[in-house]
């Protein structure tokens, strides 16, 4: 089981807003029986398995193990990770796109530009997986809280100036054998009913 999957089926996302079939992915947490996640979720089990089989054939659900009692085949079925996140590829043309925001000072432009990383960084993490590698990534996810709009301009500037100088430092347009990384930086206020406590992380991985 992955921590997350990124989809990118259009059919496996409308699976995904099902509640029903959003119950039964929670359920599959650890390897159970339909019968054992029909009475997980309250339903019979002739409709959980016909949920299972959308499940399973869109890469949702998968097999792990076949037991056989008497002349009855149990199989036994988990999701295929603890959570899910649908790319933007799975919209295909109306997907967000930061090309088409006109406005780059503003917060749609900033949602673009999270959706690209998604879709993106999902694109590597299923390569990655098909060659058993690893995806080279550094995050980094922190709090400040402002005394002022002044001292948020401020900082702004001094964030600016600190990547502007980094980037002259480090980019090496004429490296023929170099490789081109995306950096983002976003900051935006906290919602009032999101957790605010977030320490300071810097999270990075290189390529095994």
């Amino acid at each position: 089981m992955q921590d997350m999957q990124i989809v990118t089926d259009p059919k496996a996302a409308a699976l995904l807003l099902d509640p029903v079939r959003r119950q039964l992915l929670a359920a599959a947490g650890e390897p159970a029986s339909a019968a054992q996640l029909a009475q997980r979720v309250g339903l019979s089990r002739q409709k959980v398995n016909y949920h299972v089989r959308a499940l399973e054939e869109r890469g949702l659900l998968q097999q792990v193990e076949e037991r056989r009692w008497g002349g009855i085949t149990e199989r036994l079925l988990v999701a295929t990770a603890i959570s899910y996140v649908v790319s933007p590829e799975a919209l295909g043309e109306v997907r967000a796109d930061p090309r088409k925001v006109t406005d780059r000072l503003s917060a749609q432009y900033l949602v673009a530009l999270a959706t690209r990383a998604v879709r993106e960084v999902g694109e590597l993490l299923r390569r990655a997986g098909a060659e058993g590698q690893q995806v080279a990534t550094l995050s980094v996810d922190s709090v400040v809280r402002f005394r002022s709009a002044g001292e948020r301009a401020q900082f702004a500037d001094d964030l600016g100036a600190a990547v502007r100088s980094l980037v002259a430092r480090y980019h090496a347009a004429d490296a023929a054998d170099g490789r081109e990384h995306r950096l983002v930086i976003a900051v935006h206020p906290i919602p009032a009913d999101s957790q605010s406590d977030t320490p300071v992380a810097v999270r990075g991985k290189e390529q095994s």
